[in-house]
């Protein structure tokens, strides 16, 4: 037969082969040969008037095929199917748009599209490797089958499917075979429902990932929140996914104190996941001087997400953008200082490309900060930055993974010695971040290196010794004593000074105060219903509150310990006074156990008697930060201290403490005589002489003014120091008004 251009658009949609209608019978089957050395392929005919006899028509797709030309002689010859083999049980098809540089602008139901694929070409031909167009809802669809399975015999008998399943090349379409549409690579038609393929999906998460060799340690906890809520819909079945309605998180912000991983995080995050590289940029570089190129920047980055969504829609494969220090260009609208808004309007072109009027579905945005207070709220939203994952300080158990990095290469190559406990150091180092402790690490290796090297007129390393280098406990125990301190832990130089002279226990009162501070103390780390426990210890001046204060805080063990003084606010404006105040509670909240000592209360309100005045800023800061319950699973414990306790009724601050203890004088001869007796500065004879002088008299002096005296005393001879001793507690009004020593 001579074959034919097909002769409609409509008989070119019915993958049939048209004859004449005096020729072939419509619905018969048919093997179509080319050329003698050609494959045998097989059509089903179908009649046409206008189809010449003696020849046949074939449709584009049909030809191209079958490798046929117009004009060209083809050998013709019947077919016969085998019902009991030959039967289509199952039909894989390929699909993609005619003109391939279609975008689908709604998914196609693969349920209905199957249905009408059935009806349309029930008793038809197929192929393995057959070409035809397909029209749907007004589209024309490319599909080439790509598997056939024969269906099971015992179905066609009556009998319960036997379960084999057999490929074949040439099958038959019957009314109960099923059609499964697979998606063509790089096409961006998106189909929906049960009748097509599940798409080989390649997991997002790196299945050779490991933590410690990452040098990741200590975020199990994070790692599993973010992978939670960010990759699960992502890795997960889409058939499921869309019927849920799910849509996929866009943007996570991880923040915490610094040093506790975020960065290495951001770093690392390329090699746990199978996608394309992420891009990495920090907060800083997108500001540009140049009016509109930081913006210009910020769309360069989402740029080539961009471009994928544009020709591939909703099977674009994800894009992730990091930010590092994000607070450096996503600061709240309207608090640039500068005029030139130029922060505003890279928080503005972020917005747009994150959850714009066109929003982007196939990005995942990373931010990254220690200060999440800065951020602007509209970023923070769901659709945005909704997932907020905190980055803490690591626990016992973080700290054990981080240290097992950082000495594992010494450990594998034997320079770390037997005596040094991970656990015993993991526990030593309570507060310290990720940063600190690599750093701790790095000052141990510095401390053993330093013993090979020899100090001579030349720095030279002793070769034979340094075969030796081993990094001991003692190395470590001497850096974390001595080199490395916690930025969010205690600093001992802090409260060793208020204590420097000891406790002077001169009378029951004082070891009442202690014990009250214990049980103080002992409720803010057991009550669950008492995060937040506060103590004012009040009393005149120079009785030794402070000292009494940072012998609680240091008694409590608490890994957090921070003293709020005057003496490190002087000259301060009220606003920069009120910023460090809070950031000291703050800096206490990222600690499980903490320990905030506000001393001096009253200096600082900047209150003076004559006026009076205070500063009330300050004032509504502390009223505010004193009753503020930390953040769940977190504790904390203020002591505070103060001289005026009847300036702090009059301003209500009284009513913020839990409890408040008084600190009293020394207010007997017999309580004087035991404060000297305990400091030891005078002989027991010159003690009885100075209880014998002043016996019958009221005394009134803090323990803080005493040991001040007695010092000043004892720069005398000792022939003199006692009558000098007396006549200053005379002069400093220790005595009840209008006595007299007899010296």
């Amino acid at each position: 037969m001579h074959a034919v251009k097909c002769p409609t658009d409509e008989l070119a949609l019915t993958n049939c082969a048209v004859v004449s209608e005096r020729g072939l019978q419509a619905g018969q089957h048919v093997t179509v040969k080319a050329n003698p050395d050609h494959t045998r392929f097989v059509f089903t005919v179908r009649s046409h008037n206008t189809v010449v006899p003696g020849t046949i028509a074939f449709s584009l797709s049909q030809r191209k095929w079958a490798r046929i030309s117009v004009g060209q002689d083809v050998e013709v010859a019947n077919y016969n199917f085998d019902m009991s083999t030959q039967c289509i049980g199952t039909m894989t098809i390929k699909i993609d748009f005619v003109q391939k540089g279609s975008t689908g602008t709604s998914p196609c139901d693969s349920d209905k599209m199957a249905t009408m694929f059935v009806q349309q070409f029930v008793n038809q031909a197929f192929s393995v490797t057959q070409q035809l167009v397909f029209s749907f809802c007004h589209k024309k669809f490319d599909l080439v089958i790509k598997g056939i399975e024969a269906m099971d015999p015992s179905i066609l008998r009556g009998e319960p499917a036997s379960g084999k399943k057999q490929k074949i090349d040439i099958g038959l379409m019957v009314e109960n075979s099923q059609v499964i549409f697979e998606r063509a690579e790089s096409s961006s038609l998106t189909l929906v429902g049960k009748a097509k393929t599940m798409e080989a999906r390649q997991t997002i998460i790196n299945p050779d990932w490991n933590f410690e060799k990452m040098g990741i340690g200590g975020l199990d906890k994070e790692f599993s929140g973010i992978f939670r809520r960010a990759f699960a819909s992502r890795v997960f079945p889409p058939d499921i996914v869309e019927q849920m309605g799910c849509k996929h998180v866009k943007g996570i912000l991880l923040f915490g104190p610094p040093g506790c991983g975020k960065t290495l995080m951001a770093r690392q995050i390329g090699t746990m996941l199978n996608a394309r590289e992420p891009k990495i940029v920090n907060g800083p570089e997108i500001l540009n001087k140049y009016v509109g190129e930081s913006e210009a920047n910020i769309r360069k980055l989402f740029a080539e997400a961009e471009d994928e969504q544009r020709r591939l829609g909703a099977n674009s494969g994800l894009h992730i953008i990091i930010f590092d220090e994000l607070d450096a260009i996503c600061k709240k609208r309207g608090t640039d200082a500068s005029g030139t808004g130029v922060h505003d309007a890279v928080v503005n072109q972020l917005l747009s490309k994150i959850d714009g009027v066109e929003q982007l579905n196939n990005i995942l945005v990373i931010g990254m900060t220690n200060r999440p207070d800065l951020i602007d709220d509209a970023l923070m939203r769901p659709g945005r930055l909704e997932v907020k994952m905190e980055i803490a300080l690591p626990d016992e158990k973080g700290r054990v993974q981080i240290l097992n990095i950082h000495t594992s290469k010494m450990r594998g190559y034997g320079l770390l010695a037997a005596d040094v406990d991970i656990n015993e150091l993991a526990a030593e180092t309570k507060n310290y971040s990720g940063a600190e402790l690599e750093g701790l690490v790095r000052a141990a290796q510095s401390t053993a290196m330093n013993r090979h090297i020899k100090a001579t007129s030349t720095v030279e390393v002793d070769m034979e010794r340094a075969e030796k280098l081993q990094v001991s406990r003692d190395d470590i125990m001497a850096s974390l004593n001595n080199d490395i301190k916690p930025a969010f832990g205690t600093n001992q130089e802090d409260y060793a000074s208020y204590i420097m002279n000891g406790i002077i226990h001169w009378a029951d009162r004082v070891s009442d105060v202690l014990d009250d501070g214990e049980l103080l103390v002992q409720q803010t780390k057991n009550s669950d219903r008492t995060p937040l426990v506060s103590v004012l210890l009040e009393g005149p001046p120079h009785c030794g509150k402070t000292a009494l204060a940072a012998k609680i805080a240091e008694h409590s063990k608490f890994p957090f310990i921070k003293f709020c003084t005057p003496d490190k606010m002087i000259g301060y404006p009220e606003m920069c006074k009120c910023q460090e105040i809070k950031k000291v509670f703050d800096d206490a909240y990222k600690s499980q156990l903490s320990c905030v000592v506000v001393d001096d209360i009253e200096c600082l309100l900047d209150y003076v008697p004559i006026g009076p005045r205070f500063s009330n800023l300050v004032l509504q800061a502390l009223l505010v930060l004193l009753k503020k319950a930390p953040p769940k699973g977190h504790k904390l414990l203020i002591i505070g201290t103060t001289s005026r306790k009847d300036v702090l009724r009059e301003m209500k601050m009284l009513d913020v403490f839990s409890t408040t203890i008084h600190i009293p004088n020394i207010n007997t001869v017999e309580q004087l005589v035991d404060a000297l007796e305990l400091l030891g500065s005078f002989t027991e004879k010159e003690r009885a002489r100075i209880a014998h002088q002043i016996k019958g008299k009221t005394v009134w002096i803090g323990i803080k003014k005493l040991i001040m005296l007695i010092e000043r005393s004892l720069q005398m001879d000792q022939e003199h120091r006692v009558s000098k001793f007396l006549t200053l507690l005379g002069d400093e009004g220790a005595l009840s008004e209008g006595d007299q020593i007899l010296i």
